[in-house]
């Protein structure tokens, strides 16, 4: 083929590479695509609600890998075998759209979301600038808008991010910022020691956040819960009182609005009256219990969320938006966000464009490249309506308190506590375990049966 292309009198060669010849086959790459496409519609979309398929074919590490044959060679392998990689890929993943994944706080497929995702894979953006995703920057400004009317705000600002840790993360960040700005400049050096409180149920990542901002685990002050796992605003008023004893400088409260394992909503207004009292910047992470916002029916639960200066809210949880699609929303809306985490890049963010230049909003984010992940929830809520996803909410909860009232009827369940949101905790205890004496062994043995 190269010697084809080099008897060709227009062939351009330059240190041994032909500039104008085909970089790839594209017929024998199209046939691939259409023949892959196949393949996941076969494989993962129309036995996406098979419950007679398996969750996962299981193997151990060291005989998946002989079966994946996961070294990269010199030479590439041939059509058909680079086929059967994608089966196999298929078939040794966990199908987390089976009606049987009960594993993390998401399951199930929502087919516009998923094509969404084809779209968004096969046109390959990145979303910084106007003038090369100019859709997406669209779409994305316009979820946004819609989601900071469900928080209950009147204006507001926000961006997509890589997971509602990012989000936290993010958020955390930018209540130091508007706590002594002077940050972004001159660095930690002469601040004084920065604290911040969570509840004992918090999420894992503002533990990391704090570790990766420099503030330091040490700082997160963790507030006892009640026995449905929620925050108790008496404990935060006198950690608080206590942090200025000690000569900090508290910043930021982070609520949590359905916590991971008890499904549990800090009262968000009596944190929000303690906020406002100290000056402290209000975070709260509605990562998994958002959604709950576009239930008219269940939306109580985060009753005084309006009163947050921050929220994370990841739609890909409950409203079944593919992974990942996660949204950081601020009340602030005079720019806060891109003053704190711009470098105004003037090759990129250049202010003299022939369009309204406040569309390029790349430099609100750590991030250069970027996914368009407010795609996905966008088609998804064109074709359903906010009454679609409504539904969802609403069916999720009334699942739940189905499951409630079938393990309060069968023998060796046990409910932990009424459900406030979806999440249902219960133990199940074998035979062997029901005459048993409650106890140390008990528990212990329950444990290994868990």
């Amino acid at each position: 083929c190269k010697q084809e292309m080099l008897q060709k009198k227009n062939a351009v060669l330059v240190d041994g590479v032909i500039l104008n010849g085909p970089i790839m086959d594209s017929k024998a790459g199209e046939k691939f695509v259409e023949e892959a496409c196949k393949i996941i519609m076969e494989e993962v979309v129309q036995k996406a609600d098979d419950v007679t398929e398996k969750v996962c074919e299981w193997q151990a590490p060291e005989k998946l890998k002989q079966i994946l044959d996961l070294e990269m060679r010199d030479t590439g392998e041939c059509h058909q075998k680079i086929l059967q990689l994608c089966r196999d890929v298929i078939k040794y993943s966990v199908k987390t759209n089976h009606p049987r994944f009960f594993n993390q706080l998401y399951a199930g497929i929502d087919y516009y979301s998923l094509v969404a995702r084809f779209i968004t894979e096969a046109l390959n953006p990145s979303v910084y600038t106007y003038e090369v995703s100019p859709v997406f920057l669209l779409v994305e400004e316009a979820v946004i808008k819609k989601m900071i009317e469900f928080v209950g705000w009147e204006e507001g600002d926000g961006i997509f991010n890589p997971g509602g840790s990012i989000s936290n993360m993010y958020a955390m960040n930018l209540a130091r910022y508007k706590f002594c700005p002077e940050i972004k400049e001159k660095g930690l050096s002469g601040l004084p020691r920065l604290v911040l409180f969570a509840s004992e149920e918090c999420h894992y990542s503002m533990k990391k956040a704090a570790s990766f901002l420099g503030i330091g685990t040490e700082n997160v002050y963790f507030i006892k819960t009640d026995e449905r796992g929620k925050m108790i605003p008496e404990e935060l008023e006198k950690q608080v009182q206590r942090a200025r004893k000690e000569g900090s400088a508290p910043f930021l409260v982070c609520a949590t609005a359905g916590t991971t394992v008890l499904g549990a909503f800090d009262p968000l207004d009596k944190i929000a009256d303690i906020c406002e009292k100290h000056g402290l910047w209000l975070h709260v992470d509605a990562s998994w219990g958002g959604s709950a916002l576009i239930s008219r029916k269940h939306h109580r639960l985060l009753h005084g969320i309006h009163r947050a200066d921050s929220v994370a809210w990841n739609p890909h949880k409950m409203l079944l938006a593919g992974i990942q699609c996660c949204a950081l929303l601020v009340k602030d809306n005079s720019g806060l966000l891109k003053k704190c985490y711009s470098a105004e890049a003037a090759y990129l963010f250049q202010q003299d464009k022939f369009y309204d230049v406040s569309y390029d909003t790349g430099d609100k984010s750590i991030q250069c490249s970027r996914r368009p992940d407010a795609f996905k929830f966008w088609l998804m809520w064109k074709a359903l309506g906010t009454t679609g996803l409504e539904e969802r909410v609403n069916r999720a909860l009334a699942l739940a308190r189905y499951l409630v009232e079938e393990i309060k009827k069968r023998e060796g369940f046990q409910l932990l506590l009424e459900p406030e949101y979806a999440n249902v905790c219960f133990w199940y205890i074998p035979p062997s375990l029901r005459k048993m004496e409650d106890g140390p062994e008990f528990w212990q043995k329950l444990h290994q049966v868990s």
